[in-house]
């Protein structure tokens, strides 16, 4: 089988033309470019290759791989990279300007300069059909109202525009930096190429992680090393990446959860509700897929992220959920958002209605949909009763190992399953989908055609399992794991790598899908 694998490539290699190749290098839109894709494998070795010869030269490195990151995003959004260039070129002067102005109200005026240019375009790129067809809809049941045709019915046509890849990262990214300039937390960068540097850096560009400029800028003149154990990490990060979006999330989404959510009515209530688990480490294995292996490439690179992904399902309370699951994005809305509308400083009822909001508009990040404000708003009041419970009764403050092994179990097996919930409207394209599934689930269930289900999709069903074991596994476990691959000789490490390619390759004609947060 490996002898096939290698010959395909070969072919692969003859047949592949000038123009061909000429095409690959270019924009496509039904493809953009991926850290999972052949494309990117064979370009980050030619880019790594002439990087680690400019580790000594700042600048020089500094303007690479900012040109590079522009070329990456120019694969994954076209000439809508011009965009970026704009928000980081608007965001560095709007710094420099704060930088010399020390009147507090003139400071406060460019604040809500950068958030009106970069709140601006995701308004405009993100939710300006949703806007528009609300406007509508207020317009013609205005007309409705006054009756005797006083208005003319108004048809609603969506407008075509082109949602930019990874849009909201970077603004929310380049927003931070404006706002921890005013706060004082961080320093302004005195050259416009180290401030594009930051924004475009590629590996967090288009899906995270949401890295502040405290954290990025020292690491950005520092000269870059990797020892070994680093260069185990960061391979060990990408490998996983690739089986958790490749094989896992791909394969389940493509062979059954996206089945079963476009057609609710033809499955039972029992394979409804597995979608929607399929679905819930469908959305974890492709976003921390995606985490894990752009957190794993910056380190390659000398650049050392936090986590983003805690192993979010293991959480006995909908908090905790938030403090694992995606992290950067729910500490940024902590700081920036919730903290900025009072935080817990303005009494308790206040401190509801702050989280609910913060949660509400989270929602709203995600998507221009009924759907997404109502999966955010069921976040907030998750997280409000939580708190409000958490005041009025002590026992309930304990978390991790005050709990008892029982307690922790149920509240963990609740919790999962309110996040369930919540990602059926999160997945559902419509109102009525979200209906259909949970309508088969209550009242169409059939528990007995389980076993059918284990032996029709026998290798979803394995999948699945390995996802949630390997998800459930105890952190000392991934430790260990971790270490065999970080302390492998460089042969065994570069045949793990293979073997991981040769098994993505297998599983690639089950359907390579863009990651699921490119739409965010």
């Amino acid at each position: 089988m490996m002898e096939n694998w290698i010959e395909s490539i070969k072919t692969y290699f003859s047949q592949l033309s000038l123009d061909k190749a000429v095409g690959l290098l270019t924009y496509q839109q039904d493809s953009p470019m991926l850290f999972s894709s052949g494309l990117f494998f064979f370009l980050f070795i030619g880019f790594f290759m002439i990087y680690a010869s400019l580790r000594k030269y700042t600048l020089a490195r500094i303007i690479y791989v900012t040109l590079f990151s522009l070329y990456f995003y120019y694969k994954s959004s076209g000439l809508w990279f011009g965009l970026l260039i704009f928000t980081a070129t608007s965001d560095y002067l709007i710094g420099r300007i704060m930088e010399n102005t020390p009147v507090q109200w003139k400071r406060r005026l460019l604040v809500t300069l950068s958030l009106c240019v970069n709140l601006g375009m995701l308004g405009y790129f993100k939710y300006f059909n949703f806007l528009y067809e609300l406007a509508v809809s207020a317009c013609n049941e205005i007309g409705y109202l006054m009756g005797n045709g006083a208005l003319q019915r108004i048809h609603f046509e969506k407008m075509d525009i082109f949602l930019p890849v990874g849009l909201s990262f970077f603004t929310f990214q380049s927003i931070s930096y404006i706002i921890d300039i005013y706060r004082g937390k961080t320093t302004v960068l005195h050259r416009w190429i180290d401030y594009l540097f930051y924004v475009s850096f590629f590996p967090m560009l288009v899906a995270g992680p949401i890295v502040r400029a405290r954290e990025f800028i020292p690491q950005m003149y520092k000269k870059p090393t990797l020892s070994r154990l680093e260069f185990g990490e960061g391979l060990y990060l990408i490998l996983c990446g690739l089986i958790k979006k490749s094989v896992i999330s791909d394969y389940i989404s493509f062979n059954f959860v996206d089945r079963v959510f476009d057609s609710p009515l033809l499955y039972t209530g029992v394979e409804n509700l597995l979608a929607v688990y399929g679905y819930a480490l469908q959305i974890y294995c492709d976003f921390s897929g995606y985490s894990d292996m752009a957190i794993g490439i910056a380190l390659l690179l000398g650049f050392r992220f936090n986590i983003n992904f805690d192993s979010p399902y293991q959480s006995a309370t909908i908090t905790e959920f938030w403090r694992r699951w995606h992290i950067s994005l729910s500490s940024w809305l902590k700081d920036y958002l919730y903290i900025s509308l009072g935080g817990n400083r303005k009494g308790k009822f206040r401190t509801y209605i702050n989280l609910f909001i913060t949660m509400l508009l989270g929602g709203l990040w995600h998507g221009a949909s009924v759907r997404f404000i109502i999966w955010g708003a069921l976040h907030g009041v998750a997280l409000a009763i939580h708190k409000f419970i958490m005041g009025r009764f002590k026992g309930f403050k304990q978390t991790g190992s005050e709990m008892t092994f029982f307690r922790r179990f149920i509240e963990t097996f609740i919790t999962f399953h309110v996040v369930c919930f919540g990602w059926i409207f999160f997945r559902a394209n419509t109102m009525q989908t979200v209906k259909e599934v949970l309508t088969q689930i209550v009242s169409n269930f059939h528990p007995e055609i389980f076993l059918q289900f284990i032996s029709g999709y026998s290798i979803v069903f394995a999948l699945m399992a390995i996802g949630y074991i390997f998800h459930f596994m105890p952190k000392a476990a991934d430790k260990w794991v971790q270490g065999i691959v970080t302390r492998s000789p460089l042969f065994i490490q570069a045949l793990m790598l293979i073997i991981t390619i040769f098994i993505v390759v297998q599983f690639k004609n089950a359907g390579v899908q863009p990651f699921i947060y490119f739409q965010f």
